[in-house]
C-alpha cells in the first residue's frame, strides 16, 4: 500500500472507532463523544496499541502517514482556540466586574496552588516529569495552570446540552471561564518567554499591536462574508509570527480570535463553525495527542500522578467556588454546581499541555498523567451536574 492508502486506513480508524464506542456503548452520559474520541487517541498510541501490536502500529502509524496527520492536527487546533478567543466576551465581565473578578480569580487561584502543590510533590518522587528544557519553576507553574484550566468551548457544549447556556447562570459561568481563560494564556507565555529570543518575542508583540488595530478596522467596513476569509488569514499570520519569535503557534492563534469581536459574526455561524471543526478535523487532533503518550516511568506511576492531579484539579475548584459562593452571598448550591462545571478540562487543558511538551517544559510522562486528568475531570462533569439541575429546575429557565 502506498503512502495515501495508509492514511486513508489511518483516517478510517481516527473516525470509525470512537464513533461505534461512543454509539453502541452509549456512553453520551459518562463519556461524550469528544472524551471517547481523546480515549480512542490513548488507546490508539504507542503505550497502548504500539505495544500490544507493534509492527501493526509501524503500518499504520509509519512517518509519513504522522507527518500528514500532524498537518491536519496543527490546522484543526488552531481553528479551536482561535474561535475560543472569538467567544471571549470581556464586555460582559467589565460590567460585573467585582463579581466576575473575585469568582474568577478565586476559581484560577484555589487550583493554581493545589496543581503547584502536586508538582512540587511529582518533582520530589521522579525526576522523569520535567522536560528536557524545562526548569523546575516552569514546571511548577505549568502543572499549577493545567489543574487551573477551564475548558471553554467544551463547557459551552456541555451547557447547551444541559439545556443553561442561554439562561443567566449559564452566561455568569462563561464570564468567568472567559476571564480565566485569557489569564490561563498570559501565564503560557510567561513560562514561554526566552530570553535569547526577547527581542523577537517583543517585536512580534508591537507588529501584533499595530496589526490589531488595522485589523479591527478592516473587518468593519467589509461584508460579513469577506470576515471570515480576512480572519483565516489573520489566524494564520499570527501563529506564524508567534511560533517564529518563540511563543509557540498555539498562542498566536489565541491572540488572533481575542482582538476579534463574535458580534462581527452571526452567532449560529459560529457556533456551527465550532461543531464542525470539532467533528470534522479534531479527531485528527485527538490521535496525534494520543500518539504522543507514553508511560517511560511506569504505568502505576503515571496512573498515580494522574490521580493526584486530578484531586489537586477538582477538589481546587471546588474550594474556589465554595469561597467566592460566600463572599458573594450565592444561594444554597450554586457554588458546587458552578465548580464541577468549571473544573471540566478536556481541549484546552489538552492544548495547554501540548505546548508544554513541544517546547519540553514536561516529558512525555506528565503530557500522559495530564491527558488522563483531562479526561477523568471531563467525565465527571454530567453525572455530577444532572442530578444538581434535577434538584434546581429554576436554573435552567423557563420551560
Amino acid at each position: 500500500m502506498n503512502t495515501t492508502e495508509i492514511f486513508l486506513v489511518a483516517m478510517t480508524i481516527i473516525f470509525s472507532v470512537p464513533y461505534l464506542v461512543w454509539r453502541l456503548g452509549r456512553t453520551d452520559y459518562v463519556a461524550p463523544l469528544v472524551v471517547v474520541q481523546i480515549l480512542a487517541g490513548i488507546a490508539l498510541g504507542p503505550g497502548v496499541l504500539g505495544a500490544a501490536f507493534p509492527e501493526y502500529y509501524r503500518f499504520v502509524f509509519n512517518p509519513a502517514v504522522v507527518q500528514s496527520l500532524n498537518g491536519v492536527a496543527w490546522w484543526a487546533v488552531m481553528l479551536f482556540v482561535f474561535i475560543a478567543g472569538i467567544e471571549l466576551d470581556l464586555r460582559q465581565a467589565w460590567q460585573h466586574r467585582r463579581e466576575s473578578g473575585i469568582t474568577a480569580g478565586l476559581a484560577l487561584g484555589v487550583p493554581m496552588l493545589t496543581g503547584a502543590a502536586a508538582g512540587l510533590v511529582m518533582l520530589a518522587t521522579s525526576g522523569g516529569w520535567v522536560g528536557v528544557a524545562g526548569r523546575p519553576w516552569q514546571f511548577v507553574l505549568g502543572i499549577g495552570m493545567a489543574c487551573a484550566v477551564t475548558a471553554l468551548p467544551i463547557l459551552i457544549l456541555f451547557m447547551e446540552k444541559l439545556q443553561l447556556l442561554r439562561q443567566p447562570l449559564g452566561q455568569r459561568i462563561l464570564r468567568y471561564a472567559s476571564l480565566d481563560d485569557l489569564a490561563i494564556w498570559a501565564v503560557l507565555a510567561l513560562i514561554l518567554l526566552d530570553w535569547t529570543r526577547v527581542g523577537r518575542q517583543l517585536a512580534f508583540l508591537a507588529a501584533f499591536g499595530l496589526a490589531s488595530l488595522a485589523l479591527r478596522r478592516l473587518m468593519q467596513r467589509v461584508p460579513e462574508p469577506d470576515r471570515w476569509y480576512l480572519g483565516l488569514v489573520w489566524l494564520a499570520l499570527c501563529a506564524l509570527g508567534a511560533d517564529w519569535s518563540g511563543l509557540h503557534y498555539m498562542v498566536g492563534a489565541f491572540l488572533a480570535g481575542v482582538v476579534i469581536d463574535a458580534h462581527w459574526f452571526d452567532q449560529r455561524q459560529l457556533d456551527q463553525l465550532r461543531h464542525h471543526v470539532l467533528l470534522v478535523m479534531m479527531p485528527v487532533f485527538f490521535l496525534s495527542t494520543g500518539l504522543r503518550t507514553q508511560w517511560g516511568v511506569g504505568g502505576g506511576l503515571v496512573f498515580a500522578a494522574a490521580a493526584l492531579l486530578l484531586v489537586a484539579s477538582v477538589g481546587g475548584k471546588l474550594v474556589g467556588l465554595q469561597l467566592a459562593g460566600r463572599i458573594l452571598g450565592w444561594a444554597p448550591g450554586e457554588a458546587a454546581l458552578i465548580g464541577w462545571l468549571l473544573q471540566t478540562k478536556a481541549l484546552i487543558m489538552i492544548i495547554f499541555a501540548n505546548v508544554l511538551l513541544d517546547k519540553q517544559v514536561i516529558s512525555n510522562d506528565t503530557f500522559t498523567a495530564l491527558l488522563l486528568m483531562a479526561v477523568g475531570s471531563t467525565m465527571l462533569t454530567i453525572p455530577r451536574v444532572t442530578p444538581m439541575l434535577a434538584r434546581q429546575p429554576q436554573w435552567r429557565g423557563p420551560g
